[in-house]
């Protein structure tokens, strides 16, 4: 019998290892000369006599080797860089941060600061790239008010993070409050050519949710921010400085499309949905499994992603009983933080799915793509149809693990954590569901 959980992980392993990240901005970045395209997008660099980049998110650091290779040698940059880790291969002329995720520190309050100084030296001369990847909304950070602290931040992320909210409504509030988000990246560098390019972690046509927006036009508003905190009763978990921030009614809008700063703007995703779909698939089908995608379940909650994934599996195993079957999701599930415990979204989606596939010849894993799942060492974990059996046999509990939110020491004691360590890559995070056949061959190989 095929060892389901190995075949798992070597479908999230060779999805990881096929995105390419300084690859891909040499395929969409191409120069003649002095001319830069990229898409319909074609820049004369010798009109600019500066070129600047913020680089922002997990990706940050492959981007940067992305563009250096992807410019004319002769074109030269400074700028800044906020990412979870320092760099491998430092590039000259960029100042370094180590910010926090999923919580601010103090380096992503000092990359703010720094941004927003060299943006506002930038003019009609300057050309700036920004180079956006998941993560960004924790990485770099500022108040819009100064009367808020950096721990005042903190706890606000602390509690948008562990709300249950979707992520929409999460950069809804975080854009609000924000001095780098919902479009402030952009007017902070006015007169200067923009141009932005994004490893994208959001869903198709929600780009302005990706690092909370900041180069984009914002289509929240201070009104839809109130609704979400009380819809999710987040006032009173609020810092008493947010409130006299309130009180003194002193919330400005976010910018918004037809704003003079977006009028020489440009957008462009080099990485997204597809592009993990894709290698995920082939690799599911170069296994031998008649696969499907499926990205409905974004923003569910754990339970529901789970009791829908698991129906598109068995209906694709009952229409396909003597093949082992696969179905890949994508996206961002809600889990709720419920407890102290160690863990993240993909290792609680695992989680909810044990007693579920007890006893069933069945596999399920979820993992980040950028090899972090929130406070774990891990990227996510994996199941299958003996792991309750397993954990009973350890003295573990699921539901209790869940109710914890500790996800991670669970898996981690059955040796069912994925522990990639941070990839440079984030697109969104992948499930991996597999059903075997109900004969005993399997048709591919493993």
């Amino acid at each position: 019998m095929v060892d389901l959980k190995q075949l798992a992980r070597r479908i999230f392993h060779e999805t990881l290892a096929a995105i390419n990240i300084p690859l891909t901005m040499q395929r969409n970045l191409l120069h003649e000369g002095s001319l830069l395209r990229c898409g319909a997008l074609s820049i004369d660099l010798s009109q600019f006599t500066k070129v600047r980049v913020v680089a922002v998110g997990k990706a940050a650091h492959a981007m940067l080797d992305g563009l250096r290779v992807s410019l004319p040698r002769d074109v030269s940059f400074a700028g800044i860089a906020s990412a979870p880790v320092a760099p491998a291969n430092p590039h000259p002329d960029i100042q370094y941060f180590v910010g926090g995720h999923p919580i601010p520190n103090e380096d992503s309050w000092n990359a703010a600061k720094a941004i927003l100084e060299m943006l506002s030296a930038c003019d009609n001369q300057t050309l700036v790239f920004f180079l956006l990847s998941g993560g960004g909304s924790a990485l770099v950070e500022l108040p819009l008010d100064p009367l808020l602290t950096l721990a005042d931040m903190q706890q606000i992320h602390r509690v948008l993070i562990g709300c249950g909210a979707p992520i929409e409504a999460i950069n809804t509030v975080r854009k609000h409050i924000s001095a780098v988000k919902g479009g402030r990246l952009a007017t902070a560098a006015n007169l200067a050519t923009k141009i932005t390019l994004a490893v994208s972690d959001v869903p198709a046509g929600k780009e302005w949710a990706l690092a909370s927006g900041p180069t984009l036009p914002d289509p929240t508003r201070l009104s839809d921010m109130e609704k979400v905190l009380d819809e999710y009763a987040l006032r009173d978990k609020f810092p008493d400085a947010f409130h006299r921030w309130v009180a003194r009614s002193a919330l400005t809008e976010t910018p918004k499309a037809g704003d003079p700063a977006f009028e020489n703007a440009h957008f462009s995703i080099l990485l997204g949905l597809d592009n993990l779909f894709h290698p995920a698939h082939g690799a599911a089908e170069g296994a031998g499994c008649i696969t499907c995608c499926d990205n409905a379940t974004d923003d569910w909650s754990v339970e529901r992603a789970a009791e829908y994934l698991l129906a598109q599996l068995e209906e694709l195993h009952v229409n396909n009983p003597r093949r082992c079957v696969a179905v890949i999701a994508d996206g961002e599930v809600s889990s709720p933080i419920t407890g102290n415990g160690i863990g993240g979204r993909n290792a609680a989606f695992v989680l909810s799915c044990v007693e579920k596939i007890a006893g069933k010849n069945i596999v399920v894993l979820s993992a980040g793509t950028d090899g972090i799942d929130g406070n774990s060492p891990a990227a996510g974990a994996v199941a299958d149809g003996e792991t309750l059996a397993r954990a009973h046999a350890l003295g573990l509990d699921p539901r209790n693990a869940f109710q914890r939110s500790d996800a991670y020491t669970f898996f981690n004691r059955l040796d069912d954590a994925i522990i990639s360590g941070p990839t440079g890559n984030n697109l969104r995070d992948l499930r991996v569901l597999i059903a075997a056949p109900d004969a005993e061959a399997f048709s591919g190989e493993i």
